[in-house]
């Protein structure tokens, strides 16, 4: 992500409707994975502006960390007090990955090229029974301006999003595709922004603040999939199956991680739409 992209984060997270929703699940989901206590640490890692680290803090105590001085400076800006880390993970956080009882790792997975060497690293550094929880973008077939704005390297099926932990000494507790209500809808804007060669919104995003009446709608309707995805914990089963973005939460054993980078006979990821 450039600048402009963190500016546009920056503006919409605390309002718009995709951010507000969605953190309702995440907030399910971890109070469920671990009971809320200040003595709890959180550790965000590609925190971005700093919006999903902050939700939380009332909760956990949080530390975030991001690749991106712009986006660390956002953060600090924002929400003075907390502590944001401008570096990489596991690299420049292995302190706090080693103490942390959830790990973050929020719309990260797309701009990273060996997807599979960070979640092993992260998971390797972790402490046995810590949980793990991943978003990223859903269904290749949703490719787009949106994408390309952001500087993704892929979107992710299923299939292809469980590969990363698979072999893994980790204990799957959630695995689902993530704004389901919705995707008819996101699937049509996506292939308008096709037709028109470029994203719907400012900045080359899809991100667009609409009505208040509209974005309260919206935002009940995604976070109303809380329920169903927290009902299928342990069931190995997906609360959906077609979302705009996958999600899932694990919890990492005593065993313990090696490392491993993305195998090399992986087909190269696929961009439909390019």
């Amino acid at each position: 992500m450039q600048l402009p992209q963190f500016q546009v984060h920056a503006d919409l997270e605390e309002r718009h409707w995709w951010f507000l929703g969605r953190r309702e699940i995440f907030r399910a989901l971890l109070s469920r994975a671990i009971p809320p206590a200040r003595e709890r640490l959180l550790l965000d890692v590609g925190c971005g502006t700093g919006g999903n680290t902050a939700a939380f803090q009332e909760q956990y105590a949080c530390i975030g960390i991001d690749p991106s001085h712009d986006a660390v400076a956002f953060a600090r800006q924002r929400f003075p007090g907390m502590e944001f880390r401008s570096g990489l993970a596991p690299q420049n956080c292995r302190d706090v990955l080693q103490l942390a009882d959830g790990v973050l790792l929020l719309d990260v997975l797309e701009h990273v090229s060996d997807d599979f060497t960070l979640v092993s690293e992260l998971l390797a550094g972790m402490k046995s029974g810590a949980f793990l929880l991943i978003v990223a973008p859903g269904d290749p077939n949703l490719w787009g301006p949106h994408d390309r704005g952001f500087e993704h390297e892929r979107r992710y099926s299923l299939q292809r999003f469980r590969m990363l932990w698979e072999g893994l000494p980790v204990e799957e507790c959630v695995c689902t595709a993530l704004n389901a209500r919705l995707y008819p809808v996101a699937k049509a804007a996506r292939f308008f922004s096709r037709l028109r060669g470029r994203a719907l919104g400012p900045k080359q995003t899809d991100l667009s603040l609409p009505a208040a009446p509209v974005n309260a709608v919206l935002r009940r309707i995604f976070a109303g999939e809380a329920k169903k995805i927290v009902k299928s914990w342990g069931t190995r089963q997906p609360a959906y199956r077609r979302g705009v973005s996958v999600l899932a939460l694990l919890r990492r054993t005593e065993e313990p991680v090696i490392p491993r980078a993305r195998p090399s006979s992986l087909p190269p990821d696929p961009r439909p739409w390019m």
